[in-house]
């Protein structure tokens, strides 16, 4: 009795024990189940905050590169600015130019000639593009042509301006005096409108009153519809027409003359090169 009374209470206490470390194996295996999902999420955590980092100094990145880059391109548009400064037009030059000779009218192909005046006024570039008509005045385009290649304009000035009644801009005179020309005379004239109308945009040639034998370099561009009587000469050479520039010259019109017995534009006008094709 006494030793089965003494035994039981040691089987209950061995499975008690046994029971408890089961237990407590239990429960760190929960611990450390949790433990490991709580690294799982911190490792999760710490690569999504890397990822964001990565993302950030991505943009970051992007941005800088995008800020060099238009650094670059508006250096490059600086750097790359024509070397004439804002109204620093060069003035027309003022120099005799007489060695030159007439050439033939054939010459003039009997076609259409595209002509470029490269001009400027004030802080204004433009290209003022004529076509020339080989056909209806080939003396006066072989003339314009051939001077034109020879660089003959180059560096001109436009010295006359009409602001009413005619509304023409004069160019081709070396001198700037209207009394310059290549050193030759030609006629007879070519072209003339039968009513002395000269719709804006035509190109003709300038020459002295009542002589048609007198045209040399001198031409000029009517920016308005212009009636020009003829005199007893006749009418003027028109020998082309404007195509691109017109309100370039309208523009130099609508800032007048120079004022008091001057008739030069207000706004100077230079012819830089002339370009034919």
């Amino acid at each position: 009795m006494n030793r089965s009374s003494v035994a039981k209470p040691r089987v209950k206490a061995s499975t008690r024990e046994h029971g408890e470390r089961n237990a407590v194996a239990s429960s760190k295996q929960r611990q450390r189940a949790q433990q490991a999902r709580q690294a799982e999420k911190r490792a999760q955590r710490q690569a999504a905050k890397r990822a964001r980092k990565q993302r950030v100094w991505g943009l970051v990145a992007l941005v800088t590169v995008l800020a060099l880059v238009g650094a670059f391109v508006v250096a490059a548009l600086v750097g790359n600015e024509p070397p004439e400064a804002a109204g620093a037009c060069p003035a027309g030059v003022e120099e005799a130019r007489e060695d030159y000779e007439l050439a033939e009218p054939s010459v003039a192909e009997n076609r259409t000639w595209t002509v470029t005046l490269q001009a400027c006024s004030g802080d204004t570039e433009a290209d003022i593009v004529l076509e020339l008509d080989g056909e209806s005045a080939p003396q006066a385009v072989a003339n314009f042509v051939t001077l034109a290649q020879a660089g003959y304009f180059d560096g001109t000035g436009c010295h006359r301006l009409t602001t009413s009644g005619i509304f023409v801009l004069q160019c081709g005179d070396p001198t700037m005096t209207g009394q310059g020309g290549p050193g030759y005379n030609f006629g007879p004239i070519e072209n003339a409108p039968e009513d002395d109308v000269y719709p804006a945009g035509t190109v003709a040639m300038a020459r002295v009153g009542n002589d048609g034998e007198s045209m040399g370099s001198q031409f000029f561009l009517v920016y308005e519809d212009s009636t020009i009587p003829a005199d007893t000469a006749g009418g003027y050479t028109v020998f082309g027409t404007i195509t691109s520039g017109l309100d370039f010259v309208r523009a130099v019109a609508d800032a007048g003359t120079a004022g008091g017995e001057s008739v030069a534009p207000a706004t100077p006008v230079t012819i830089e090169g002339v370009e034919t094709q």
